[in-house]
């Protein structure tokens, strides 16, 4: 079986947000097991697992994302990889339809340029007290918090971008508090300067639980950014700036109760499973 390493939410290698990719033909799907130790063995935040579907069943494909640790619900970064992928392998130009488990059916439309565009639900926050916890993880003290419903995030409101990229959070209180409160990880997040022309806003994003100490490029955070910041600063289509090491630009869109997520994506490296 051949694996791909995509950079996603970037133009060029060694930035933005890696992904492993396995496209697997019409059948059964492997072990759950035997994909949670591929994961584990990229040691990725997410390697997606993607199978195809007969004609007629509602969808191009089926896809499943795994943590080193856990498979996850939604993964935005891992989508754009293998529609990516797809493209770049199997010719596929266009909209690709991917059935999840736990997230519906999500389109991915591949353009020749190398852009992908995820459409995906968007998952708008509903205004929250801050958990017991959060705040001594990040050590700072935020604006506002959300709670993003399914998603299963803390979207965490910060005063600008400097306090963003200062936070050095504990990882262990944070992943106390986000197992039991049943979510999935913390996004920070501020307003870009008022001096920059590139992006809108800036984030963050942690998931210790699930074996991320901090994700490079998040999509699926992105689902509950571009709703806050579309409606705070009054305009629909934004760009916002992952500010991890390695960063990654995604350009929004909100369309209602969905959000499409734009990005480049480089394949970096190509391999065989020998097991």
């Amino acid at each position: 079986m051949r694996i791909h390493v995509v950079d996603t939410f970037t133009d060029r290698p060694f930035a933005g947000n890696p992904a492993g990719v396995c496209l697997l033909d019409t059948g059964d799907w492997p072990e759950d097991a035997w994909m949670q130790l591929v994961a584990a063995e990229m040691n990725y935040s997410e390697t997606a697992f993607a199978r195809q579907l007969p004609p007629g069943d509602g969808a191009d494909w089926e896809i499943r994302w795994f943590t080193p640790l856990v498979e996850t619900n939604l993964c935005g970064h891992a989508t754009l990889a293998t529609a990516h992928t797809l493209r770049r392998e199997r010719g596929v130009v266009g909209t690709s339809r991917f059935r999840s488990r736990f997230s519906g059916i999500l389109a991915a439309h591949a353009y020749e340029d190398g852009s992908v565009t995820l459409d995906f639900p968007a998952a708008p926050g509903a205004e929250s007290a801050a958990p017991e916890g959060l705040l001594d993880a990040l050590g700072v003290k935020s604006e506002a918090v959300f709670r993003t419903g399914a998603l299963g995030d803390l979207l965490t409101v910060l005063p600008d971008e400097a306090t963003v990229r200062a936070v050095t959070p504990d990882l262990d209180v944070m992943a106390d508090m986000t197992r039991r409160e049943g979510l999935r990880g913390v996004i920070i997040t501020a307003p870009a300067p008022s001096t920059s022309r590139d992006y809108h806003f800036v984030s963050r994003f942690f998931s210790p639980a699930e074996g991320i100490s901090e994700d490079p490029v998040t999509g699926s955070a992105h689902t509950a950014l571009a709703p806050y910041w579309s409606a705070r600063l009054g305009r629909d289509d934004l760009t916002g700036l992952q500010v991890s090491a390695r960063t990654g630009l995604v350009r929004t869109a909100v369309y209602g109760d969905r959000v499409h997520l734009t990005g480049h994506a480089v394949t970096v490296l190509e391999g065989t499973l020998y097991v």
